[in-house]
C-alpha cells in the first residue's frame, strides 16, 4: 500500500516543498521517516501514532515507511506531522488515494489536536505561488495564513475533523480572507510632546527619521535618550503593504505571530539587553533563526547603553548595516533575512556619566574616559550617521507645563519629506536617502557651488572617511528634504556636519 501527499518546509525565509510518501509493506513492525530528517521530525513517528490511535483506529502491522523528498534537503521541526497523517491514512484507506492541488502542514498532539507551528505565512505564500490551490494549517494559525489571497486557508482543530473533511462527510468552510484591524501597541501611548527640552536633539531626530538615518545618542543619564529613542517610531511614516508582508514574514519564521497579532502592522521597536549574545542579535542556530536586527527590519533597533554591549557582539553590525541583509551560512545551507533597520544607540559619554557636563563634576581619568569610550570602534561609529549630544534638561522646561510638539505635527513633516524620496527614487529599490548607494551619490545628490565649497573645507579640516563623505551628503540630503529645498544648499550640508559629531564636547576627536 502507497500513498504520495503534499507539505511543504523552511529555511530560513525560503520554503520548499516536500512531497510526502508512505508505503505500508509486510515485516517486522517499524515505523521509520527517511530523507535527511532532523530529531524533530524523527520524532514525528511516536506522535502520528499516538494521533492515529486517538481515533481508534488500528494502526498498520509490518513496517511503515515515510520518505520526505527531496532526500538531499535536510528537513527540520514538526510541521510535516499532519502531511505523515495524511499519507498513512491513505495507505490504509482510510482517505481517498488522491487529494489533489492540496497542501498539509501543522504539528500533532498526543490526542490528535494540532499545535501551532512557525512559519506558515511563508509557506503559504509559497503554496499559493506553485498553485496549490487549499492549505490545511492548524487552526491557531488561520488567521496568519489567510493574509494571503489566491489559496483556500482550511483550520484544523484535530486530525478526526480533518478526516470527516477530505472524506466530504463533514465540510470544513475555508477562512475569511484577514482583513487588518487597527492595534492598539503601546507604542501609541507615547508621544514627542511628553520631551521636555532638548531642541536640538528633536530636530536631529525628526531629521534621521525622514533619511532614515542611524543616530547615536550620548548624555548624562537622565537627559532624557531613552525616552527620545523610544518615541521614534510614532514619527515614522505608516507602513506600506510591502513592508507589513516583509515584516510579517520575518515574525512569522520567528514564531511570534499568532492568533492576536497575525500580521505586524506597526512599524517594530527592537531594544535587546546589552547581555544578548552575537546569534541573538543578528540570528542563528543549527537551523538559523533570524535575530534582533532582523526583527527589527523596517523600523527600529535601539541599543542602550551602548558601550556596555560585547565588543564582538557589536561588530557583527558592522557588515549588515551596509549591506541591510544578514547571510547566516550553515552546512545545511544558507539563510539571508532582510535588516533594513534604521539603528538608534544611546551612551553615556564615560563610566560615571558627567563628562563634558556643566552642572555636574565628572569623578573618571581621561583615562577611564578614553578606555570608555574605546569600547566602540571607529568603524562602528564611522557607521552612525549622525552623532546627537543630548544635554541635561533645564530647570525652566522641566517646570513648564507646555507641552511640546506632538509626534502627529512631527510626522507630518517627515512624511512630506518622504513623499520627495518616493518621488526621486521612482522605479527603483531605495526607500530612503539612507539608502542611497555610493555609485549614485552624484546622481541624488546635488550641492550648489556653496555647499561644495563647505564640504572640501570639511574633508581638509576633518581628514573624515570616504564613508563619512558620504554619509555628511545623504543626510543634507535629508535636510534639504524637510525644508523643501531641490538641491542642497550650504546650510543644508552645515547642519548635517554640525550632527557629525566633529565638535561634540562628549566625542573624543
Amino acid at each position: 500500500m502507497f500513498a504520495i501527499t503534499n507539505s511543504a518546509g523552511l529555511f530560513g525565509m525560503n520554503a520548499f516543498s516536500v512531497i510526502v510518501e508512505a508505503e505500508i509493506s509486510k515485516g517486522q513492525s517499524k515505523f521509520v521517516v527517511s530523507g535527511l530528517p532532523d530529531i524533530g521530525v524523527r520524532e514525528s513517528c511516536d506522535r502520528v501514532r499516538s494521533a492515529v490511535n486517538s481515533i481508534h483506529i488500528p494502526f498498520p502491522k509490518g513496517k511503515v515507511l515515510v520518505n520526505l523528498a527531496p532526500a538531499d534537503v535536510k528537513k527540520s521541526g514538526s510541521s510535516f506531522d499532519l502531511a505523515i497523517f495524511v499519507s498513512l491514512m491513505q495507505a490504509m484507506g482510510v482517505l481517498p488515494d488522491r487529494i489533489p492541488d492540496s497542501i498539509f502542514i501543522g504539528e500533532l498532539g498526543l490526542h490528535g489536536v494540532l499545535h501551532q507551528i512557525h512559519g506558515v505565512l511563508t509557506i503559504t505564500m509559497q503554496a499559493r505561488e506553485k498553485g496549490y490551490k487549499n492549505i490545511f494549517v492548524p487552526i491557531q494559525n488561520v488567521k496568519e495564513a489567510s493574509v494571503t489571497t489566491g489559496i483556500n486557508v482550511y483550520g484544523v482543530k484535530n486530525v478526526e475533523q480533518l478526516i470527516q473533511h477530505l472524506n466530504g462527510e463533514e465540510l470544513l468552510p475555508p477562512a475569511k480572507p484577514y482583513e487588518p484591524e487597527a492595534t492598539h501597541n503601546i507604542l501609541n501611548l507615547l508621544d514627542m510632546e511628553d520631551v521636555k527640552g532638548q531642541p536640538k536633539a528633536r530636530n536631529g531626530i525628526e531629521i534621521a527619521a525622514a533619511g532614515g538615518h542611524n543616530i547615536l545618542l550620548i548624555g548624562s543619564p537622565g537627559s532624557g535618550k531613552s525616552m527620545l529613542a523610544q518615541r521614534i517610531p510614532t514619527i515614522l511614516p505608516d507602513m506600506t503593504k510591502e513592508e507589513i508582508l516583509e515584516t510579517s514574514n520575518i515574525y512569522s519564521v520567528a514564531g511570534e505571530l499568532n492568533q492576536e497579532l497575525p500580521l505586524i502592522q506597526e512599524r517594530p521597536f527592537r531594544a535587546p539587553h546589552h547581555t544578548i549574545s552575537s546569534s541573538g542579535l543578528i540570528g542563528g542556530g543549527t537551523v538559523p533563526s533570524p535575530g534582533e536586527i532582523s526583527l527589527a527590519h523596517n523600523g527600529v533597533l535601539f541599543l542602550d547603553e551602548l558601550p556596555e554591549f560585547d565588543r564582538s557582539t557589536l561588530e557583527v553590525l558592522r557588515q549588515p548595516l551596509e549591506s541591510r541583509k544578514i547571510v547566516i551560512s550553515r552546512v545545511a545551507g544558507t539563510a539571508v533575512y532582510p535588516c533594513n533597520i534604521m539603528l538608534v544607540a544611546a551612551m553615556n559619554p564615560c563610566p560615571c556619566g558627567y563628562y563634558g557636563s556643566k552642572v555636574k563634576r565628572c569623578t573618571c581619568s581621561e583615562r577611564q574616559v578614553a578606555n570608555y569610550m574605546g569600547k566602540i570602534s571607529g568603524p562602528l561609529l564611522d557607521r552612525f550617521d549622525m552623532h546627537i549630544d543630548v544635554d541635561p534638561v533645564k530647570y525652566e522646561d522641566l517646570a513648564s507645563n507646555e507641552k511640546a510638539e506632538s509626534s502627529s505635527v512631527v510626522r507630518e513633516r517627515v512624511e512630506r519629506a518622504r513623499e520627495r524620496q518616493a518621488e526621486r527614487f521612482k522605479g527603483t529599490e531605495i526607500y530612503s536617502n539612507s539608502m542611497i548607494p555610493d555609485h549614485l551619490l552624484a546622481e541624488y545628490c546635488h550641492l550648489n557651488e556653496t555647499a561644495k565649497d563647505l564640504l572640501r573645507i570639511v574633508h581638509s579640516k576633518y581628514a573624515i572617511s570616504a564613508r563619512a563623505f558620504s554619509r555628511i551628503q545623504k543626510v543634507a540630503l535629508s535636510v534639504a528634504d524637510m525644508l523643501g529645498h531641490d538641491e542642497i544648499a550650504r546650510s543644508d550640508l552645515a547642519m548635517a556636519v554640525q550632527y557629525r559629531g566633529f565638535n561634540s564636547k562628549y566625542l573624543l576627536n
